[in-house]
Parts: C-alpha cells; sequence; structure tokens
C-alpha cells in the first residue's frame, strides 16, 4: 500500500512539474523604476545570474547592472544582485563586437532596443545593433551558456574584460589552448574581497588579438589589476560562436568540475529547456488560478524573484570559500550566499518555511558555519564577505521562525549559541544597549532603529532559549525584548530618539534623519512585532491604537528631512516600498478590525504591483518585496516571525493550492476561514512551556539646558505615571565624595557644570540609570553665523560652535554643523577686546558621505566688528580621496593681536569631482568648535 501512495504521488509531482508556469514569469518587472532587478538567465537559486549590463557607474537605479530606460549594453556578465540597494557583482564579463577588436567599453558596447530583446524563466536573447550580432544566453546553476550569431562576415571578436563594473584587485587569464581560457577575478566593491574563478570553453578555436595587461604578459599568461584581452576568428555571414563559462568561488580545479558536470552538453535549445523545467519545478509549489493573465505575471514573476536567492556558493563537490576565506567541504546541505536579511526575515524566509523547509536548513546550516568559520551570524552576507549592511541580527530571527515551526536537520543548540553571540558583541551600538537598555544618539546612529529591532531579535533568541528549557537566557532575553519602553514617548505615541537623558527635540515624526534607518519616526513607531499587546497597552488600548494606525495612512505624504530614495510607494507615511513598514496594515487584526487590514492590502497588491517594468514600487531586496506581495495574496503573513501562525487577509485570488514538501495540498479560497489561515502548515506545532519573566521598568527622562550661562532648573520625569525616581548629581566639587542615590521630589536647580544620574523604580524593578551632562558655558561669548546651516545638522544651534565640547568622528551622533554647496562664515563677538596669540577651528570629512574638508580656512579680526584684518590662512592638505571618516584641527598660533572679533571662514570643496560617486553634487563642511586662546 505504501509502495502504491509513493507511486501515486510521484505521478501526481509529475503532473505538476509539467504544467508551464514559468510562461508566466516576466523577467524584465522591475528593472525599470527603483526595483533593481536584472532580465538575465538564471536557474533556482543558481550561483551563475547570466545577464546584460547597461550600467558600469555604480549608480543607485544600475545596482543590478541593468536598467530598463537604458539603450546601451556594455556586455554580458555571469553574477547579479536581484534589486539591493548597493551596486557590486558583474563578474567575468564577455561581450560579442566585429571587425578591429578595442578593449574600450565605449567602443565595444553597442545600442540595443527592447523589440529585439526577450526574456523569460532561464533565458535572454537581445539584438546587438551596433554589428548585427544575436546573442541568446541559458544557464545552469554553475555553468553560463551563451550563443552568437553574427549576422556578417568577418573578424568576430569576444571581448573579456575583467576591470568591468568594480574594482579589480588581483587578476589573471590563462591560455590552456585555442578553446579554452581559465580566469580569476579578486575584486572590491560591496564586497571587499570577492573571490571568483570561471572556465572558458569556445566552441571554435579563438586567438588573442589585442590585450592590455599591467601585470605579466606572457605567450599563454597575463595577470594585473587592469586586464582584458578579445579573443578573436573569423565567421561567414550567420555563423554562430557558442561559449560556455563555468564559475567558482573556490579555484580552477572547482570550475573544472563544475564544467564537467553541467557543462558537457553542446546543445542549447536543451539546456534552455532544462532551465525551463527547473522553473517549472520550483513555480509549481504554488498554484493560483485567475482569467487575469497579468496577476498570473505578477504573481509567478514574483515567486521566480523570491527564488533567484539566496545562491548556491559552492562547486558540485561541495567545496566553499568560508567567512575566514579558507576552503570547506559542506558535509549533508548546501552552502549558499547572498543574505539580506534585514529585509527578508520578514517575508521571503517565512514563506520558506512554508514551502521550503530543506532549504531553510540549508539556510541555517550556512549560517552556522559562518559563525564558526567567521565569528558571528551573518548579517548582510555578500560572497563569503560580511558587509555589515544594514542594522540588527536577523538571521536569528530565520533561526527561531524555524525551531518555532518545528523545521529540523541543523544543531538547535549551536544555532542558539550563535545567536547568542551575535546579541552579546559590543559593536554597533550593542554595548550602550546592553548596559541601558537602549541606544540614545550620544551612543550611535541610527539609535532608534537599533533599540527596536535589536529588542524584536532578543525576542527571537528567547523563543530559541525557550524551545531548548534554557530558563535563565529566556528570562535575560525577555527583558532585553522591552527595550522599545525606553524610547516609546507616552506623551505622543511615537519611537522618538533620546539625547542627553531627555527626548530629542525638535521632532518631527515626518524627518528622516540619522536616527533611522531608512526611515522615519513613523515607519519603527510601529516595530514592535515581538509585543503588539504591550505596544496597544502603551498606546491606552485597542480604541487609540486603531486611531494610531489610521494616522500613518491619513498624514500627510510627504517626508521631510534627509532625501531617502528608498521612501516609495507611499500611502500617508506607510511606505511600502521599504521593509519596516511591511507589517503595519495587518496590525489592524490586533484591533478587531480585520476589515481595515482587507481594505490596506487590496489596495496594495491592486495598485503597487504591476506586471511592466516599473511594475515594483521599491527595491525588490532579494525577494522581500515579491515574498510580500505572495503572502498577501494567499491571505497570510507573518508579523511575528518566530510565532508558528500567520495574520490573515482576504485572500486575492479565487483558488490557491500549496503543495507542501511532505506530499500534502493545502487549497484556499476566498471562503477558508481566518482560523485555518492562522495556522496553515503548522497545524501540528505545541508551544513550548512559558516561563515567568520581569517586565521592564522604562529610565526616565531628565531635562535641562545643555548649555547655561548662570544656573538652570533640572526636571526628572518617569515614563509611567507612578513610578519613584531616584536620583544623583556630580559636579566638580565632588571628587572626593562618596555620593548616593536620593529620591525626586521635584525640580531642582545647578549652577556649576553638572553630570545628572536618575533612575526609575516599579515594585522594586529598577531601570537602566539615564545619565545628562549640563554644562556651564565656557565663556559669554556670542557668534553670529553667516551662512545657512542644513535643517539636519544643527548640533543644538549656534552656541555648539563654541560650547567647549568638541564632536567625534561618528558625525551622525548629532554634534556637528553641516553647510552644504557654500562657504561657512561666522563672527563671535568676544564682549571685550582681548589679546589673542591662538585661533583653531575643527573640520570632518567623510567623503563617501560628501562631507569634504575646506580648501582653505582663514581667520580674521576686528575691533568694531565690521573692518577686519587678515590674521591668517591655513590651506587644506587632505586628499579628497581619502575615505578614512577623519578630524582636522585648522589651528595656528599668531602674533600678540587684540581684537574684540574675530572672524572664520571656510571655503567648501566645491561640487563633487567626477570620480566622486555622487558627481556633481554639492559637498558639505562639516565644522564644531571654533577655539579662541
Amino acid at each position: 500500500m505504501k509502495k502504491s501512495l509513493a507511486v501515486f504521488s510521484l505521478f501526481i509531482a509529475q503532473i505538476i512539474y509539467s504544467q508551464n508556469y514559468s510562461q508566466y514569469v516576466n523577467p524584465f518587472i522591475g528593472t525599470g523604476g527603483h526595483g533593481h532587478t536584472f532580465p538575465g538567465a538564471i536557474v533556482p537559486f543558481g550561483m551563475v545570474q547570466l545577464s546584460p549590463d547597461t550600467r558600469i557607474d555604480g549608480s543607485w537605479d544600475g545596482c543590478s547592472g541593468y536598467h530598463y530606460s537604458d539603450s546601451v549594453i556594455y556586455g554580458f556578465s555571469h553574477t547579479h544582485l536581484n534589486g539591493t540597494g548597493v551596486s557590486d557583482y558583474g563578474d567575468i564579463m564577455l561581450m560579442p563586437t566585429m571587425g578591429n577588436a578595442s578593449l574600450n567599453s565605449k567602443e565595444y558596447s553597442s545600442k540595443f532596443s527592447h523589440k529585439n530583446e526577450k526574456a523569460s524563466a532561464g533565458f535572454y536573447s537581445v539584438k546587438l545593433d551596433k554589428n548585427n550580432i544575436d546573442v541568446r544566453l541559458t544557464t545552469t546553476k554553475r555553468v553560463g551558456y551563451h550563443e552568437y550569431t553574427f549576422n556578417n562576415s568577418g573578424k568576430a571578436n569576444i571581448i573579456l574584460d575583467l576591470n568591468h563594473r568594480d574594482k579589480l584587485l588581483e587578476g589573471e587569464v590563462k591560455v590552456i589552448d585555442d578553446k579554452t581560457v581559465e580566469v580569476f577575478r579578486r575584486s572590491e566593491a560591496w564586497a571587499t574581497n570577492q573571490y571568483i574563478y570561471a572556465r572558458i570553453e569556445f566552441s571554435k578555436p579563438m586567438k588573442i588579438s589585442k590585450k592590455e595587461a599591467n601585470g605579466k604578459q606572457e605567450d599563454r599568461l597575463f595577470t594585473g589589476t587592469k586586464l582584458a584581452l578579445a579573443f578573436s576568428s573569423d565567421v561567414k555571414k550567420g555563423e554562430k560562436i557558442s561559449v560556455k563559462v563555468a564559475i567558482s568561488p573556490t579555484g580552477y580545479e572547482g570550475t573544472e568540475k563544475n564544467m564537467l558536470a553541467e557543462g558537457k552538453s553542446g546543445d542549447f535549445e536543451s539546456i534552455k529547456k532544462q532551465a525551463e523545467t527547473e522553473w517549472n519545478k520550483e513555480l509549481s509549489k504554488i498554484e493560483v488560478k485567475s482569467d487575469d493573465k497579468d496577476k498570473l505575471s505578477v504573481f509567478y514573476t514574483a515567486l521566480y524573484h523570491v527564488f533567484t536567492q539566496p545562491n548556491i556558493n559552492m562547486d558540485v563537490d561541495g567545496k566553499y570559500r568560508g567567512r575566514d576565506n579558507k576552503l570547506y567541504s559542506a558535509q549533508g546541505f548546501n552552502y549558499y550566499s547572498v543574505f539580506s536579511l534585514w529585509d527578508t526575515f520578514r517575508a521571503a524566509h517565512p514563506l520558506m518555511t512554508l514551502i521550503d523547509r530543506k532549504r531553510t536548513t540549508d539556510f541555517i546550516n550556512t549560517f552556522i558555519k559562518q559563525y564558526e568559520q567567521g565569528g558571528k551570524l551573518p548579517v548582510w552576507e555578500l560572497a563569503s564577505n560580511e558587509t555589515e549592511c544594514m542594522i540588527g541580527y536577523h538571521s536569528v530571527s530565520v533561526i527561531a521562525d524555524a525551531m518555532a515551526k518545528g523545521i529540523k536537520g541543523f544543531d538547535y543548540e549551536k544555532a542558539f549559541e550563535a545567536s547568542k553571540n551575535s546579541a552579546m558583541q559590543d559593536i554597533f551600538g550593542l554595548n550602550a544597549y546592553k548596559h541601558n537598555t537602549y541606544i540614545s544618539m550620544d551612543d550611535e546612529s541610527e539609535s532608534v532603529s537599533k533599540t527596536v529591532e535589536y529588542a524584536y531579535d532578543d525576542w527571537c533568541i528567547a523563543q530559541m532559549a525557550k524551545i531548548l528549557g534554557k530558563k535563565e537566557d529566556y528570562q535575560y532575553f525577555m527583558k532585553r525584548s522591552q527595550s522599545w519602553k525606553n524610547l516609546y514617548n507616552p506623551i505622543n505615541g511615537f519611537m522618538q530618539p533620546r539625547k542627553n537623558g531627555n527626548w530629542y527635540e525638535p521632532f518631527d515624526p515626518r524627518e528622516v534623519n540619522n536616527n533611522y534607518t531608512e526611515g522615519n519616526s513613523w515607519h519603527y513607531s510601529y516595530s514592535v512585532q515581538q509585543d503588539i499587546p504591550g505596544l496597544i497597552a502603551a498606546h491606552g488600548g485597542k480604541e487609540k491604537f486603531e486611531q494610531f494606525i489610521d494616522a500613518i495612512f491619513t498624514a500627510p505624504d510627504q517626508t521631510t528631512g534627509r532625501e531617502q530614495a528608498d521612501i516609495t510607494g507611499l500611502m500617508g507615511q506607510y511606505a511600502q516600498g521599504n521593509e519596516p513598514s511591511h507589517h503595519i496594515a495587518y496590525l489592524y487584526n490586533y484591533v478587531g478590525k480585520p476589515e481595515k487590514t482587507d481594505a490596506k492590502i487590496k489596495y496594495i497588491l491592486d495598485n503597487f504591483y504591476k506586471n511592466s517594468p516599473d511594475g515594483l514600487i521599491g527595491n525588490e531586496d532579494c525577494g522581500q518585496m515579491s515574498a510580500w506581495y505572495i503572502l498577501s495574496s494567499m491571505g497570510i503573513y507573518s508579523v511575528t516571525p518566530g510565532l508558528p501562525e500567520w495574520q490573515t487577509t482576504t485572500p486575492y485570488f479565487d483558488e490557491i493550492k500549496i503543495h507542501l514538501e511532505d506530499g500534502t495540498t493545502k487549497v484556499i479560497t476566498k471562503n477558508t476561514s481566518r482560523t485555518e489561515l492562522q495556522k496553515l502548515g503548522f497545524e501540528n506545532i505545541k508551544p513550548a512551556k512559558d516561563f515567568k519573566y520581569t517586565q521592564l521598568t522604562a529610565a526616565p527622562v531628565i531635562a535641562s539646558d545643555r548649555i547655561f550661562d548662570f544656573s538652570a532648573k533640572v526636571q526628572i520625569t518617569p515614563l509611567n505615571p507612578g513610578e519613584k525616581v531616584y536620583y544623583m548629581t556630580m559636579d566638580e566639587t565632588d571628587a572626593n565624595v562618596r555620593k548616593t542615590f536620593i529620591p525626586y521630589k521635584g525640580p531642582f536647580t545647578i549652577s556649576r557644570t553638572t553630570q545628572v544620574h536618575a533612575y526609575s523604580e516599579r515594585n522594586g524593578e529598577k531601570s537602566s540609570v539615564t545619565m545628562a551632562n549640563f554644562s556651564r558655558r565656557p565663556n559669554y561669548w556670542d557668534i553670529t553665523v553667516h551662512s545657512k546651516v542644513n535643517p539636519q545638522y544643527t548640533a543644538n544651534g549656534k552656541l555648539a560652535l563654541i560650547d567647549g565640547i568638541n564632536g567625534e568622528v561618528n558625525w551622525r551622533k548629532g554634534e556637528w554643523q553641516g553647510y552644504q554647496g557654500q562657504n561657512f562664515e561666522a563672527v563671535i563677538d568676544l564682549k571685550s577686546p582681548q589679546q589673542i596669540t591662538r585661533l583653531s577651528s575643527t573640520y570632518l570629512q567623510d567623503s563617501k558621505a560628501w562631507i569634504l574638508m575646506p580648501k582653505k580656512v582663514e581667520y580674521y579680526a576686528s575691533m568694531n566688528g565690521k573692518d577686519f584684518i587678515l590674521l591668517k590662512s591655513i590651506d587644506n592638505t587632505l586628499d579628497a580621496k581619502d575615505e578614512k571618516v577623519q578630524i582636522t584641527d585648522f589651528g595656528t598660533e599668531i602674533l600678540q593681536t587684540e581684537a574684540r572679533y574675530i572672524k572664520v571662514k571656510a571655503y567648501y570643496y566645491g561640487k563633487l569631482p567626477e570620480w566622486h560617486q555622487g558627481a556633481g553634487g554639492e559637498a558639505y563642511i562639516f565644522i564644531d568648535e571654533i577655539s579662541v586662546k
């Protein structure tokens, strides 16, 4: 009987796989607008992404190498990123040309037209207008197949340019014979030390007709950091040249093995058909029915984009390059790369727990190996490099979600060890977070976003601890998971940054600034996925929280502050084009208003996903934007990965069939109950035993004047009424005094530079200690600034320039004043004539952030504030190309001069030069402390 069932299941699977779901895939979706996708040939989760490159300038909308608005192709390279916001990849670029070979990209590139361009799952073709060459591309997991048809007779060239797109650190080309070439490329871009090897096999003999190499130039070996070759042969009209390219992260031996396993076919059509079959197998995991072909294209292209990555990153024999750059062999799992975890933990990975548990275990086993070999779980891993891009340690979300859903196949104890290790680091504000249970502006940039996302990740670790019966760890991380309470302002209901013990003011929830990651307070004030009931209670109940959800959708649909290209798809301040908003519409379910969730989700599905090149409302972000669509269209979404349940909405399609790995099929219709949807796929999961844990008491705020003249009033306020407050002050008279905390009974006055410490207490549970510094002015000068400060970088006003407090290298903490596109000029009034012997002012450079040293700084003196004489001019000596973030003091000794007024004039760099990624933009001057002695 069991054998009969197995045969029947196999028969059903073959029927499903044979259905042509790939016909609905439109790889051009997302190649326009800000989608950042690419149209080339890929197979599911493949190492090769063989696609045309129309952008080589590193521009934001060219991150994938291709943008639909372009009309020039530079070549066809074998690695591409799907929808990222940072540029990389584009490795092993080939370009067919005719005539005299050129190694200049402007000369070997070609115009093309979209009318002569086609793309489908596993296939891409285009006509290169310049030399009337037809290009067809397909691929296996590790081998790219090219077919070039030369429609004119003459000399055909195939250009191999290793300087294509990113910086070549080390290149090598070895000619094995007249039909075989081996290539090594080590490059630097987002991944700072990427290794890739390739074996190129031509279908006919080719000769080197042109070469450029600044290293070795031998008969069969070429090396250097400038390296390109042209391989040429005479062709007849209509002749085809086929090229196969096997790639490997480990070495030439790996490329040879990969070629033997996947590159022996000479039949382009059979490989194309094989790729299509692989796609149908994956796409058939979810069947949707609709008479609307555009909806089918959007759905199956979304699934295609989810299955584009993570990418297999090992050879056919299991060998891979570890995070420590050593070679290892994967035992019992497949090793992957490209983990955009800040994005994908929200929907892409939860989707995989439903339809691909095997790959979920492979991903987590990869995480564990990266921890063992690199010292830390991945944050944003790319080609065995940790980019440290974005925030949080969201690997733990993927692991906790898998454990909560009963997915086996990885070492739970080792995964917990690795997760705990990530949470106990002292980087990116974690030290302050652990000590204070929140991050302030004084500690780290993006303090609000980091605090709330660390808190969610800590909850995930607590869930692992609960499953493993680790009571103390559970209690510790559950307490940490409440850290959001320290940044929740009960007066306005927003997550608000804290600075020097107090709420940071002025506060505008629409302002995009350095306190948030790619967003503003609207986007992060709902980011308590681990404790929505707690957030509702903080707002005062369901009715008030419902009003707060309403408010994000009805707020003005324009942000203030810094321009942030990622914030798109605005409905009020809700931004579907970026990840922090993705769960918010589902929060209506928690206040008993599922009809509001339904209405918002349907509007987004109807309006923000289209069957067109600009059919994505924001960056695809390695499948996250599409995974949101897939889950939501099925009527489910994971607001809280780590809980084995879904939030629900009305399914978008009339019928959806989900074929699970155990051979069962789940059918969803518009009549499927919400109760059934909520546990879909995880019906038999039993919750782990709960432990009691301590409720966190939020730290009080301390308010006073940061800089005062003679005295200042200090007020301390608990964040929750009824909490007791205790405080302690320290000033210059307390150097040898043992001080203790005393009860706070009301505002008090200070007259010296003072440090105030305070904590709240509720039911015997103390908060962390809030610390604030209030300084009596070191002088009573005045300053008039004749330049217009950027409102993002005001550093608490003009007096910050003469307050005796120096800004740190981390300028995002807010201690520097920024002036863009203008010279800086200010006049200091010393209030009476003074004998002056030294002048100085400090400036900061962060070239990547457009902040450059002034070209020169001039100091002037005056007795009347009108007639100034030049005392000294100091030229800058720091190269604008120096990317190290650093501070320079433009200080100078002068002959003793009597003056009441000092003028400082700093000349800004001007427009950013051509070599800069922001070429043509206006540079900033960042200035902090002006000193007069």
